[in-house]
């Protein structure tokens, strides 16, 4: 598949707290990512293969990249899709939740750190999530995904959704 080909589905917890929305958003992992903050923050996300559910991906990945698994019960909110700066397109969806970023456990990835070292080393995909505010998740997710946001916000910030996926 063609990198201009990809596709990734995820998840975006949220919950109320103090009567606004959070959102829970990762920080990549990897040293490339280690001193970068605002526009790096992402959508809890992974590739599709072909012939793959989108909605399952986003449970299998929120799970991979977090260490929890969300309730089958869970209502999801269609956020829609976007396609980030590298054609990849990610589709997503809302899930009202709990979470202790201090629990929060990333599955890992291998990879030659330093460059041209031959030494392998491994690194987590997400080295970190956090809660944050809408205001402050606009500033820090990648500009691409900011759609997702606004969509989550428009759905649930009444308290009620009008986009729904089983």
């Amino acid at each position: 598949m063609s990198k201009a080909g990809r596709t990734s589905a995820g998840i975006l917890l949220w919950r109320r707290r103090s009567g606004r929305i959070e959102v829970l958003l990762g920080h990549p992992g990897s040293p490339y990512f280690a001193g970068k903050d605002e526009d790096h923050w992402t959508v809890l996300k992974g590739e599709l293969e072909p012939g793959e559910d989108p909605v399952a991906v986003a449970r299998r990945e929120f799970l991979e990249e977090t260490g929890h698994r969300l309730d089958d019960d869970v209502r999801l909110v269609d956020l829609g899709d976007i396609r980030q700066k590298s054609g990849k397109v990610v589709l997503a969806w809302g899930a009202e939740g709990e979470l202790d970023p201090a629990t929060a456990v990333s599955n890992t990835f291998e990879m030659e750190w330093p460059p041209r070292s031959g030494q392998i080393q491994e690194f987590p995909e997400i080295d970190r999530v956090e809660w944050f505010g809408f205001a402050t998740a606009r500033v820090k997710i990648k500009a691409a995904q900011a759609p997702f946001l606004d969509r989550l916000e428009t759905a649930v910030g009444d308290g009620s959704a009008a986009r729904t996926e089983a």
